[in-house]
């Protein structure tokens, strides 16, 4: 399992997720569709070319759930319960059709549930950039984290 279990993820770790990716026009547009946001911004080039950036904006939903996603592997890839709720989002720079974003986390703070011994809630701030260094995305993200399950658990699922 890649993810991190409760106890393995402690306050200042930091992670530098791979691979980065490059965002495509195709990503933009059926995000945009299929979350019914038809902002003319993000799918009419005519209209992105006389706006101040002059070309289409990538949709900032799709950035943050790209930006979450590339974390999963190194974090909660099958340790984590759910997410509790994205705080202090923010979209600094404008994410392009063709930009690759990396992605870095830090572990902000975690405790044990008060009410669930099995598990915990850590909190995760994630920072994507694209290929300039420029920061594009940022948020805190609340996870419900499972405690590593006892020896005796563990021998019995293999």
């Amino acid at each position: 399992m890649a993810g991190k279990y409760f106890e393995e993820l402690n306050v200042g770790d930091e992670y530098a997720h791979q691979p980065g990716r490059t965002v495509t026009e195709t990503d933009n547009l059926l995000f945009s569709t299929l979350t019914l946001n038809l902002q003319p911004l993000h799918l009419d080039a005519e209209f992105a070319a006389k706006t101040q950036h002059g070309q289409i904006l990538v949709n900032s939903i799709f950035t943050l759930g790209l930006v979450v996603g590339v974390s999963v592997a190194d974090t909660t890839l099958g340790t984590t319960l759910g997410n509790l709720g994205f705080d202090k989002t923010t979209f600094p720079n404008p994410v392009f059709i063709g930009d690759t974003i990396s992605v870095s986390t830090l572990v902000k703070d975690k405790r044990a549930s008060k009410s669930k011994p099995d598990r915990g809630i850590v909190t995760f701030e994630h920072i994507g950039r694209n290929q300039r260094g420029e920061i594009v995305c940022s948020c805190l993200r609340g996870g419900m984290m499972m405690m590593r399950p006892p020896a005796s658990a563990q021998e019995g699922a293999q």
